[in-house]
């Protein structure tokens, strides 16, 4: 996953089974597993990986700062210490009309692509939530847009399929302080 940029663990898995030509899943290790090495691996062989991370974290402050009307929350592996090079700067803002995020953050001069990603809630619901896309000191930040309703109940994480955790730009700023 680090090494060639993966973020899907399903994919990550597929490709070290045919690699290693493992053919039954059970021999594979769970996302959680991966997660807990791949931050291991990190700490071990990339010392320069927290400057990267502080980095990604004060231009998730800024974005954030930009966004503060809608409640903005980091998540994701620049949250959890495990992004790893290709890892955009993912936000979850919240808002019933997604055109005022893309308002707000054009006037701060920047430029948007749509996106959308799909998101898991409960084990068989699947809901696909819009978003923008946006480089910001070349690196890539990620800003969906959920509804209003969405602040209490965050999609499952795909690490723990327990729900993600989201941290307020407080919070953020703390990790900076550390």
């Amino acid at each position: 996953m680090e090494e060639h940029g993966i973020a899907d663990f399903a994919l990550a898995k597929r490709k070290a089974a045919e690699r290693l030509r493992v053919t039954t899943a059970a021999a594979l290790p769970s996302n959680a597993e991966i997660h807990e090495r791949l931050i291991e691996r990190q700490r071990l062989f990339a010392p320069e990986h927290q400057v990267r991370l502080d980095t990604l974290r004060r231009l998730a402050a800024t974005v954030m700062g930009q966004l503060a009307e809608f409640r903005p929350r980091l998540v994701g592996g620049v949250l959890d210490g495990s992004a790893t090079t290709n890892a955009a700067i993912e936000l979850h803002t919240f808002t019933d009309a997604p055109e005022m995020v893309a308002e707000r953050l054009q006037a701060y001069g920047h430029r948007l692509r749509d996106s959308q990603r799909r998101y898991r809630f409960g084990r068989d619901t699947a809901t696909e939530i819009p978003g923008f896309e946006l480089a910001l000191e070349g690196e890539d930040v990620e800003v969906m847009v959920f509804p209003e309703r969405g602040s209490q109940h965050a999609p499952l994480s795909p690490v723990d399929g327990k729900p993600m955790r989201r941290a307020a730009r407080d919070a953020v700023l703390a990790l900076l302080d550390s």
